[in-house]
């Protein structure tokens, strides 16, 4: 049997945040596609993205999300998609936890 997989967001300010960039300036509009179609990606496949290892995971992510596996997706213009996989015997659930360019990237996971 397959399980049904489906995305969410970490935090509703970070739902809201997806949901603004959707009437925003030219590149907000471009960034809201390329996420949403990278959100389609990831609910066809979960594991769609790069796996990233335990030593590069920002103890913010393991303090307030709990995470035990934390995947990266290269979004055009350098952005960069952060989430985590949670499953059980019912279904997968893909968090998103953050987006950003890929300087804030670079200092998020001190690069």
């Amino acid at each position: 049997m397959i399980k049904p997989s489906y995305v969410t967001f970490g935090t509703k300010k970070l739902e809201n945040s997806f949901d603004l960039l959707k009437s925003g300036k030219f590149q907000d509009k471009q960034l809201y596609r390329n996420i949403d179609k990278t959100i389609k990606e990831i609910k066809n496949n979960p594991m769609v993205g790069i796996k990233l290892p335990k030593n590069v995971w920002p103890k913010e992510y393991v303090k307030q999300y709990k995470i035990t596996n934390l995947w990266k997706i290269d979004l055009p213009d350098g952005w960069r998609l952060i989430y985590t996989i949670q499953a059980n015997d019912v279904m997968i659930l893909s968090i998103i936890l953050e987006w950003f360019s890929h300087k804030e990237y670079e200092k998020r996971f001190n690069y």
